[in-house]
């Protein structure tokens, strides 16, 4: 079938061309294809319609593909060529009911969406419809699938569609949803055209400004048209907080065996010096302390290369166009940390040097508790600083190429084609350098406000003589993504009895798709230059000027301590010759190709019912999947990793049936049902155990054997288009999923994992590189659940305020709010058997946008929150009653423009106006220590405001 389907797509891609039915209405879905030929016929009632550009322009047509369309969807479409609404497409997603946006944590862009309550891997992104994969920054080597968007620059596309409802024609895999990115072409604006764009960004917490520009070049000859299109883009991200990294425990939970909570220490209470005031020990044993109490500062350093082409012929029945897609988008990252290392911390040997493994239990002092959070603070003895820099570097390489086909034969049938491949390689390494000091007194307590606490001891923070027990950790991960894909397609329109019309799609396709993890870990060959350097070596190369400047960490932070420069780190410690071929780590690397040929059939059915036009969409897609699975396998008495080859296939068949009827000539119901299905992440599917986080002690233990998940959905909604430009939508969705992927904890030690001693970092390690072979560990397994059931509801709303008098007729709006009802994988229930409802997704999200066009003035402002949720992958209860949520966050952005002519326009852009503090935080399930989402804080960062001045216009 591979090979005659290949055979087949290049013969029409020579004679035929692949597309739209018009240039204006690119990649839309043939299976909406007769509405919207019929929108499209002049009306003597709109003669004397003005036409409206800008935003409002844009709006309006997103509107009119949503009002035509039989299924459930939703766009973003550009102002003009070139001219896409916002200046990031991630950003543009947010604004689209049900579509949720996941920033990155350090450059603070958007980055990932899930659709509708469910995570972002069951999300499909596809590019003129072929399926497309792109990781970047912290993803890098996560194996997930899905795709990253801030990897491209919003220029390089000219359309963004939203599938919520089946369709037998899109992409099988995305349960939440499918998302089709649409890049332009020439004949989408049949005219000599030239667009650039340049601009000034400054973001308040770097102090830095940045550059980033655009230009586009369009233009068709006769039957032949080309574009090109380049844009560039830097950035610099600052960012300072707070960090728990992980949680917080009590010293008698941590003394528990298994142990309960999030990690293990043990106060001292032996020691001579030990004093508890008017406390108990069964209070102060009892009040939670953070895994670690460390201050944190980071800076981001991004930059975005994209290239955008398409060369098209274009005749009355022939269309043909060749389009690519290059982006690059490099990063490097410093981060900075100082403060208290509390996990693994206890007494148990007090011969042993103070505050080093054995004797590192802390000696409570003058402690006090909160009773209202639980909170131990006060002043501690035997406590140890840690003074750790990761250097990081990482880049993204994206490249697309597509031949498209479309040959209308005749006025009712169509054929097409489209020849694809796409390539993303993702590169990430860093280092990780820290030193430490040992055994000292040390002050702590939060603020009023939870963010900014203060730390203090009389011990120089600066002078390098006071450290001691350095430690290094490096990394290096490469992902790549491979992706091969023909289709062939034949539209037919037809006849039915009365008034009633017909139209069929047919289609065949063929994918190969492949996802390489390659991983290697050179620690123990740092490790030994670090020996070899000795305490003395490493002092100095210390310097007390921190890396990072600019930071405001409130009053109680210390300003600066002793650490390492890029330079110095990088220099010592090259990531790129300690990470050779050497130190490959087969547990952690994989190859997995999937193999899928599919085959589907619809039919749109347009007629009368009652005098109502009534559009009906019926199809079904059949696909079968093969799976080839190349990864390294421990095997006889020594374990030795050895190569190892798994197989896999699977049949799907996945139904759709959608409907819309026009009760008025301004009031349409729609509803849709379906089958989907999502493919497990390849991570879970192909990897062995293997450490995910080698500073974390939690490792995962992958299941080839996963079946996928799949899907019944419903979904109908209600939609009033009350003016021109205007619309107010009410709808209901279910999703009833079956073989579901669960995550199982067990408690177990590092020695009964097999792994070696590098799988975990320095932290985690002695001097001679060695990790206790008892050290509790949380393995996660996998499997697939039984039957779960997600619903919700979205409303949504758009009115351009044409009604009122000059020059208040301008303004607009829209807005939108999604509700989700709980849902999570795995039942989260207290020490005493209470189950609490949790959501792995945000409850609601919720969008506003006020903006105002009259000549040459125009002004946006946006306000986008998400509700609180879940932190990772679907979290339970680790003993110590803590739920651990990533907070609700809004962000408020603006921008406001000026065109002097077509020429030259004048913009002024405002991002995070409301400087949002992104954080996480433990809530108390059992309600007994307050219920404040600013207590027992994890990861609390703010990024600071971006403004951005710049000139854009057209010739």
């Amino acid at each position: 079938m591979k090979h005659k389907l290949i055979y087949s797509a290049v013969s029409m891609a020579l004679a035929a061309a692949y597309g739209q039915a018009n240039a204006q209405a690119a990649a839309a879905p043939p299976a909406e294809k007769a509405s919207e030929a019929a929108a499209a016929k002049p009306d003597a009632n709109q003669l004397s319609t003005v036409v409206v550009t800008g935003f409002r322009a844009s709006l309006e047509k997103s509107m009119a593909l949503k009002q035509q369309a039989i299924g459930v969807r939703d766009s973003i479409v550009a102002e003009d060529i070139g001219k896409f609404p916002e200046a990031n497409v991630a950003e543009s997603l947010q604004r689209v009911p049900g579509v949720i946006l996941n920033r990155d944590e350090s450059s603070g862009e958007g980055q990932r969406i899930s659709i509708r309550g469910l995570p972002d891997v069951y999300t499909v992104t596809t590019l003129n419809g072929a399926l497309v994969n792109a990781v970047s920054t912290s993803t890098i080597g996560s194996a997930a699938r899905g795709f990253n968007y801030d990897v491209f620059a919003s220029e390089l596309f000219g359309r963004v569609d939203f599938y919520k409802s089946p369709l037998a024609e899109l992409n099988e895999g995305g349960m939440g949803g499918v998302v089709d990115l649409q890049t332009p072409r020439p004949f989408d604006n049949p005219k000599r055209t030239f667009r650039y764009g340049v601009t000034a960004s400054y973001n308040t917490t770097s102090g830095k400004t940045d550059p980033m520009g655009f230009a586009l070049y369009s233009n068709t000859w006769g039957d032949w048209g080309a574009l090109v299109g380049v844009s560039h883009s830097a950035a610099v991200n600052d960012r300072s907080g707070f960090e728990a990294t992980g949680g917080y425990n009590s010293s008698f939970r941590a003394s528990q065996n298994p142990v309960k909570g999030n990690f293990a220490f043990a106060l001292d209470y032996d020691s001579p010096r030990a004093s508890l005031g008017s406390y108990t020990r069964e209070q102060v044993d009892n009040a939670l302390l953070p895994r670690i109490y460390r201050f944190y500062g980071s800076s981001n350093d991004r930059t975005r290369d994209g290239l955008v082409g398409s060369l098209q012929f274009k005749t009355p029945t022939l269309n043909l166009s060749l389009d690519t897609l290059y982006s690059k988008l490099k990063n490097s990252r410093d981060e900075m940390y100082f403060g208290l290392l509390i996990r693994n911390s206890r007494t148990t040997d007090r011969t042993k040097p103070a505050g080093q493994s054995g004797n590192n239990g802390f000696i409570p002092l003058n402690v006090k508790i909160d009773p209202a959070s639980n909170l131990l603070t006060g002043t501690f003895g035997n406590t140890s600083y840690s003074s750790g820099v990761t250097y990081s570097e990482d880049e993204t390489q994206f490249g697309y190429v597509a031949a498209n086909a479309r040959w209308t034969v005749s006025d009712r049938l169509v054929l097409s084609s489209q020849l694809s491949t796409n390539r993303s390689k993702a590169l990430s390494y860093q280092d990780t350098l820290s030193g430490q000091i040992f055994g000292v007194d040390s002050t702590i307590d939060y603020g009023s406000d939870h963010v900014y606490p203060s730390m203090s001891s009389p011990v120089s923070y600066t002078d390098p003589a006071n450290f001691q027990g350095f430690g290094i950790g490096t990394g290096w991960t490469r992902e790549t993504d491979k992706s091969n894909q023909g289709r062939v397609v034949a539209d037919w329109d037809y006849h039915l009895a009365g008034d009633w019309t017909g139209h069929l799609k047919a289609g065949l396709a063929y994918s190969e798709t492949s996802k390489e993890i390659n991983k290697r870990n050179g620690t123990s060959a740092a490790t030994a230059k670090l020996n070899t350097l000795g305490t003395a070596g490493l002092r100095s190369g210390m310097t007390s000027v921190l890396p990072i400047g600019n930071l405001d960490m409130g009053a109680g932070w210390p300003h600066a301590w002793g650490t390492f420069t890029r330079d110095y780190t990088y220099s010592t410690f090259d990531p790129l010759a300690f990470n050779s071929e050497a130190t490959f780590t087969p547990a952690q690397s994989f190859k997995a190709q999937e193999n899928v040929s599919t085959a589907f059939v619809q039919s749109d059915f347009k007629g009368q019912v009652f005098d109502r036009e009534l559009r009906l969409n019926a199809g079904v897609r059949f696909a079968r999947t093969e799976t080839l699975i190349d990864n390294y396998k421990q095997q006889g008495a020594s374990l030795t990793y050895a190569p190892n080859r798994e197989k896999g296939s699977y049949t799907s068949l996945l139904p759709a049936f959608s409907a819309a009827l026009d009760l008025t000539d301004s009031l349409t119901w729609r509803a849709s049902w379906g089958k989907t299905l999502s493919r497990q992440a390849l991570s879970i599917i192909a990897a062995q155990t293997v450490i995910p986080n080698p500073f974390d002690n939690t490792a995962t233990a992958g299941n080839p054997g996963l079946r996928p998940q799949k899907s019944k959905n419903l979904d109908t909604s209600l939609e009033w288009y009350f003016q021109k430009g205007s619309m107010l939508s009410a709808a209901l969705f279910k999703k009833e999923l079956t073989d579901a992927t669960v995550g199982n904890n067990v408690q177990t030690t590092f020695g009964a994992l097999g792994l070696p001693d590098t799988a975990l970092g320095a932290i985690f390690q002695d001097a001679n590189g060695k990790v206790d072979p008892n050290l509790p560990m949380t393995l996660r397994t996998y499997s697939n659940a039984g039957k779960q059931t997600l619903k919700g509801f979205e409303l949504a709303y758009q009115q351009a305020f044409t009604f009122l008098p000059d020059p208040f007729k301008g303004l607009g709006a829209l807005a939108s709010y999604t509700h989700i009802n709980p849902f999570n994988t795995q039942v989260w229930s207290t020490n005493a058997g209470k189950v609490i409802e949790v959501n792995q997704v945000p409850k609601y999200a919720y969008s506003a946008t006020l903006y105002y066009e009259n000549g040459p003035f125009a002004f946006r402002t946006s306000y986008n929150y998400k509700g609180r949720s879940l932190h990772g992958d679907t979290p339970k209860n680790n003993g110590d009653d803590l739920i651990r949520w990533r907070a609700g966050r809004g962000y408020l952005d603006a921008n406001v423009s000026y065109k002097i002519n077509d020429a030259l326009e004048i913009r002024l852009e405002a991002l995070n106006l409301s400087n949002t503090l992104a954080y996480d935080y433990f809530e108390d399930a059992t309600g007994q220590y307050g219920l404040g989402d600013r207590t027992r804080m994890d990861y609390a960062k703010y990024d600071g405001r971006t403004f951005k001045i710049g000139l854009r216009g057209r010739f």
